[in-house]
């Protein structure tokens, strides 16, 4: 009888284990120079694995609301609106199991780039740049359910807003903003931003979009109840991605050639500090809990932890050739 009870208990500690192992938050890389994504302990600070993709090669990755799954979306192998390849599928990768579980075949070169979630319908949103649209996914059955025109090529980039209402592209070559009708799946409006614009961003509050210049070094700031560039924010170069803390107060832009970050307040629109990173930081993510930030830089091959208190990176993980496109998948 002992011994059976001893064993009840050892097993109810080890599946204990089990789940409090599988509820760890993760954060997933882009390990855009190996064709793979890196799972990683955020804590340690360790690379837990890197999963084949099975293609060339993801740019971006998205963790589904339970934080079971990753999207990864197939880009190509070169850069927005360069030759190359026309990536035609988004792979399923389980994060616990470290292997791909699905995928979905577009039927054609799309260049399929960046998967957002649908805050309030579920669905999976997912650029598809050579289709000038937005792909609607259901992500249960990996079947495209409908698509959003953007009316501009090389719509590389999106944003949601928290609502559910709208969306915005970052249409790079042609270097404009197009804004999305969500709920009826059609397009609204452009908004001509500059001769090329890159990455996209909008606030907690759904207020303000932002999108950097590639010409000047220079932020737009985009009033979303007027679709009109209300404001532009001077930057001590040219950026690249940005975040807003999820606060509201502040966005986090890159700016890659100087290799810093810089800290832009939202109530005066202008920058308030500068942070030095690893070389090439591109791309920014807000961390729930608004207490850290992920700054990814590409030619450095880092992530780095950023304390949004003291304004200091406080870790740094190499994190494979590469890196690029950062998702949160929060703990169950």
């Amino acid at each position: 009888m002992h011994s059976i009870r001893f064993a009840a208990a050892l097993l109810l500690l080890l599946l204990a284990a089990s789940t409090a192992k599988s509820q760890q938050p993760r954060l997933l890389v882009a390990q855009k120079g190996e064709q793979s994504l890196a799972i990683v302990d955020p804590v340690a600070g360790t690379v837990l694995g890197s999963v084949p993709e099975g293609g060339t090669t993801g740019h971006e990755v998205i963790a589904s609301p339970d934080g079971r799954l990753a999207y990864v979306p197939i880009y190509g192998d070169s850069g927005v609106g360069k030759p190359g390849t026309n990536g035609t599928k988004l792979v399923v990768i389980d994060i616990a199991a470290q292997k791909v579980v699905g995928s979905l075949d577009f039927g054609h070169g799309v260049r399929p780039h960046m998967p957002t979630f649908g805050p309030k319908d579920g669905l999976l949103y997912v650029t598809t740049e050579l289709d000038h649209s937005i792909s609607l996914i259901d992500p249960k059955t990996l079947k495209i359910v409908g698509a959003i025109t953007t009316g501009q090529s090389e719509s590389h980039m999106l944003a949601l807003s928290h609502d559910g209402q709208r969306g915005y592209t970052a249409n790079v070559g042609p270097g404009t903003v197009s804004v999305l009708d969500i709920p009826n799946r059609k397009l609204l409006t452009i908004i001509p931003i500059s001769n090329e614009t890159q990455r996209i961003s909008i606030t907690p509050d759904d207020r303000w979009v932002f999108t950097a210049d590639q010409t000047q070094p220079r932020l737009a700031a985009i009033d979303a109840r007027t679709n009109q560039i209300a404001h532009w924010v001077a930057l001590p170069g040219i950026a690249y991605g940005t975040a807003t803390t999820l606060d509201g107060k502040f966005v986090l832009v890159t700016i890659p050639a100087q290799n810093k970050l810089a800290i832009v307040e939202i109530a005066a629109m202008k920058v308030v500090r500068t942070i030095d990173t690893p070389a090439d930081p591109e791309e920014v993510l807000a961390q729930p809990g608004n207490k850290t930030a992920w700054i990814s830089s590409v030619a450095s091959h880092t992530e780095s932890e950023l304390d949004l208190t003291t304004w200091q990176i406080t870790k740094k993980i190499e994190t494979g050739k590469g890196t690029d496109g950062i998702a949160w998948a929060a703990g169950r």
